[in-house]
């Protein structure tokens, strides 16, 4: 069956990112999954499904690298070969809970590079290899309400969803004004019980004042599982008004 989709996805091993994967394993599709370590599961299913997959071990943590091979594996596809070209920039991190004053840079310092400094990056490079393609392009950029409503202890993920949520706006006007530009959205998926979740629910609260508020949502099971979160993502991406809102929630009307 010739390849008629083209999908990069980050932060493909675990949580809503893993689900995603499994549900892009369809026939027609090629996927190629970023992350820090691979799973063979996924290469089972693709193997079976007739699915064109390939798996990245490769650490966001460093995104000039990350993009750089993002660009030259781009350079050497068939851009006549894809209907639809999509990056979706998923992975992410909430590094370690705390006031920003008892915080160790370090772990600052790359929760900031894989959460804003990696997608700005592979949306750049994604962007210019695909420029003349004759495909549909799109970039979903998987934010968070900490982006938009500030929370205690949580500086470096919120810093990180809110600059992705801006530059999704600028990127947005940019490629409004270009020949076939891509539709960009930067993308609320809710509150979903993954390891960042479990994460939360253990901090100390004497670090984390609203830890009480996670282990809450999570007792009263108001937490989306990762199945039922990437199948409403996916959904989202396939909205015909998808990128008509650059900034927008997975539960915003159609």
């Amino acid at each position: 069956m010739t390849t008629s989709r083209l999908i990069i996805l980050t932060g493909a091993s675990r949580g809503m990112g893993r689900a995603m994967a499994g549900r892009l394993l369809q026939p027609g599709n090629k996927l190629l999954c970023i992350s820090r370590r691979s799973d063979p599961s996924l290469a089972a299913q693709a193997s079976s499904r007739g699915t064109g997959l390939e798996q990245w071990e490769q650490d966001l943590a460093d995104p000039v690298a990350a993009a750089e091979r993002v660009a030259t594996w781009l350079a050497q596809q068939d851009g006549q070969a894809f209907d639809e070209v999509t990056l979706i920039n998923n992975a992410g991190t909430i590094g370690d809970p705390r006031p920003l004053a008892t915080a160790d840079v370090a772990v600052l310092a790359q929760a900031m590079r894989v959460g804003l400094e990696a997608p700005l990056l592979l949306t750049s490079v994604f962007l210019h290899a695909t420029k003349d393609w004759r495909s549909v392009r799109k970039v979903l950029n998987i934010s968070s309400g900490l982006g938009r409503n500030a929370m205690a202890s949580q500086a470096s993920y919120c810093a990180a969803k809110a600059g992705m949520d801006h530059f999704t706006r600028a990127v947005a006007l940019e490629e409004a004004a270009a020949p076939n530009g891509a539709r960009i959205v930067s993308l609320a998926p809710g509150v979903i019980d993954t390891d960042m979740q479990v994460q939360m629910r253990a901090t100390d609260p004497a670090l984390f004042a609203d830890r009480g508020r996670f282990v809450d949502m999570q007792e009263k099971g108001l937490l989306d599982s990762p199945d039922a979160a990437a199948t409403k993502v996916l959904a989202y991406l396939e909205r015909p008004d998808f990128g008509s809102k650059p900034v927008a929630d997975v539960r915003d009307a159609a």
